[in-house]
């Protein structure tokens, strides 16, 4: 492709509201154009790059045997009320009627479409197990669409639904993917790990998250110095808690502890290490068709995980309860505990289980209890409510964990019978009885990794691709297009790496020398060769974008130096 006919509208001005580098380069290379909140189109160079992360997901999905189909972006209501998350999504979920009042709405994911598909068609196990993909167009009305291709509302993605006939072979088809996702995100010379994660919306029982770590990544990572484990923050676990601190050894009493509601004051004035002690915290929990108080106690020196805690109470979300909120269902703030507490649903971290010599509020004013044993609660009481943290002791091995960044590019659930049985989609087992399906789903950010793609891989001066997305793999840059000699050299290895099936670009544009070369930083193609006044001495130069190096060669070796870079 020669710049002189290239669409692609460089600037040197961001928009105002890009704070990442792939949102701020994206668009100042000419990759993408915002058409509005959380709204892109895809120019020429960006529509290259995302074929190609297309080509190679198609490529390794389908030979895993998954067939490839195509959905609609409209799905009908109906069938996210079969489900029962027409109203469990909340508002991402665009919802809208056409002129015959039935109702619609912009599939933020297809579980609900392809189960069906599938339903009353699948009838034997025989004809079991059955993948099904696609990669196409979604909508999610995000609340706060930000940070470009990474959080937009329309997006296109990867998913694919596996059905099975018992949860054996589902979980055989989760491994099969995670292999699957493993090759195409290293053949995107991509730096990530596959961390145990939060199903979140979709539901299931087991799920993985394919992180990239990245500086500027959105989700916090827990990572074991010494094994393989890593998980999202979300869904961390880590071996119980201990400490060298010695016990307080007391019989169970009731102690005045007047206007000390923090943990911190009831410490000190009982002088107990916040180890020893019960943290109440308190959440207005959000269901689909009411609210209520719900207090979870977790040790005095750890943080409550929203996550877990609203997988916990099985709400749609948790927010802070106010002080008259929590008077009006008999609770005394700084003082609950959950000896004798009756008047609201609670849950105990797990590992408070069958601990001893523990001081927490006696639910009463200006009261707490000392030298309380956690024996006598129901086992459904107990959850895993903490955040892990960095310092933690890692489940598997006994190592430290540590805390990074990284961006999801791909999830993969198991689904179990969840949607098949909200939805009656049957097959005869081979016992000739009716059973629901098991599903796997999984899904990758197609038009995400594009972003992605850069935040792993840019410096102060824009994009640094590398040869498996680039949109060309070398600029030829002509230092003065008035040159003839330079015009001439430059046009034949042009011509010659083109008919080689070579992507590359020839800037042919009569702009001056600098801005040729601050166009190739921000676009930043893997090489440049650079065809300037050292022609007349025999010379060329070519550039690694990566490094920014230099390499002076014979205007001879030019053409095979550059077939070797770009094998």
């Amino acid at each position: 492709m020669k710049f002189s006919k290239l669409y692609a509208p460089t600037t040197k001005d961001a928009p105002k509201d890009a704070t990442l580098p792939s949102h701020q380069y994206l668009i100042r290379a000419g990759f993408v154009s915002q058409a509005g909140s959380g709204l892109y189109n895809f120019l020429p160079m960006g529509k290259i790059v995302f074929d190609k992360i297309k080509a190679i997901v198609k490529e390794e999905m389908d030979e895993t045997g998954a067939q490839e189909i195509q959905m609609g972006v409209v799905t009908s209501a109906d069938l996210w009320k079969q489900s029962g998350r027409y109203d469990a999504f909340g508002k991402e979920l665009c919802r809208f009627k056409d002129r015959k009042e039935n109702e619609f709405v912009l599939g933020p994911t297809h579980e609900e479409v392809v189960v069906d598909i599938v339903r009353n068609r699948i009838n034997s196990y025989k004809q079991l197990p059955l993948h099904l993909y696609q990669i196409t167009t979604k909508f999610r009305d995000e609340a706060r669409p930000r940070f470009g291709l990474l959080r937009g509302r329309e997006f296109t993605m990867k998913d694919g639904y596996s059905f099975h006939e018992d949860e054996v072979c589902m979980k055989k088809e989760f491994a099969v993917m995670e292999a699957t996702y493993t090759k195409i995100f290293t053949r995107l010379g991509l730096d990530f790990r596959a961390v145990e994660a939060d199903s979140g919306a979709i539901g299931g029982s087991g799920s993985k998250e394919f992180m990239v770590l990245a500086d500027n990544g959105e989700d916090d990572i827990v990572v074991c110095e010494k094994c393989s484990y890593a998980a999202n923050i979300e869904a961390a676990k880590r071996a119980k808690k201990t400490t060298t601190i010695e016990a307080p050894i007391a019989d169970l009493a009731k102690f005045k502890t007047p206007n000390m509601k923090t943990i911190e004051d009831v410490c000190q004035f009982l002088r107990v290490d916040a180890f020893y002690s019960i943290k109440a915290v308190v959440k207005k929990a959000i269901y689909i068709d009411k609210e209520e108080i719900v207090v979870f106690f977790i040790r005095g020196c750890d943080t409550l995980q929203e996550t877990k805690a609203i997988n916990a109470c099985g709400a749609l979300d948790l927010v802070d309860a106010e002080l008259d909120e929590m008077q009006k269902v008999g609770l005394h703030a700084g003082f609950i505990g959950p000896v004798g507490l009756e008047c609201v649903k609670f849950y105990i971290d797990k590992e408070l289980r069958e601990e001893k010599n523990l001081v927490c509020g006696a639910n009463e004013e200006d009261y707490h209890w000392v030298g309380v044993s956690m024996f006598n609660f129901k086992e459904e009481r107990y959850a895993d409510l903490v955040a892990v943290n960095a310092g933690d002791t890692c489940a598997c091995c006994g190592e430290s964990l540590y805390v990074t960044k990284g961006i999801e590019v791909g999830h993969i659930f198991q689904l179990g019978q969840k949607y098949a049985k909200a939805m009656g989609a049957t097959f005869l087992d081979k016992n000739g009885k009716a059973q629901p399906f098991f599903m796997g789903c999984y899904g990758i950010g197609v038009s995400r990794l594009v972003a992605v793609m850069i935040e792993a891989s840019h410096d102060e001066k824009g994009c640094i691709w590398n040869k498996q997305t680039a949109p060309y793999l070398l600029d030829i840059i002509i230092s003065n297009v008035k040159d003839e000699a330079q015009n001439a050299y430059a046009t034949a290895i042009y011509e010659a790496l083109t008919c080689e099936k070579y992507a590359v670009l020839l800037d042919d544009r009569n702009e001056r020398f600098g801005f040729k070369i601050k166009d190739y930083e921000l676009i930043g193609l893997p090489y440049a060769l650079i065809v300037g006044k050292e022609l007349e001495e025999g010379f060329v130069e070519i550039v690694e974008r990566k490094t920014l190096e230099k390499t002076v060669v014979k205007q001879e070796d030019a053409l095979s130096k550059i077939r070797e870079l770009l094998a």
